[in-house]
């Protein structure tokens, strides 16, 4: 399982066999604006919401971008992880 950046739907995607697990975005002033993060409740509880979020600030790290984290699982995320923390904006 990777994390897929999808520019034309704004989005990235993690796929789990034929479901897919989204984080959504906009670009604002050059920042990512992680907007909100969707894991199929059947898939509660295994992990996949991490392998997620892990896979978004990765991409973005490697892109040298800013974030500004609205969504909350993300907030979360970031802030038990100094390393993606430092990336957060706003």
């Amino acid at each position: 399982m990777h994390v897929v950046d999808n520019p034309e739907a704004k989005h990235f995607e993690l796929a789990v066999g034929d479901i897919v697990a989204v984080a959504y975005y906009k670009i604002e002033n050059d920042r990512i604006i992680l907007l909100h993060s969707e894991v199929p409740q059947e898939f509660s509880g295994r992990g996949i919401g991490t392998k997620l979020a892990e896979g978004v600030f990765e991409q973005l790290r490697a892109r040298g971008r800013r974030v500004i984290a609205k969504c909350a699982f993300i907030a979360r995320f970031a802030s038990r992880h100094p390393e993606y923390a430092q990336m957060l904006d706003g």
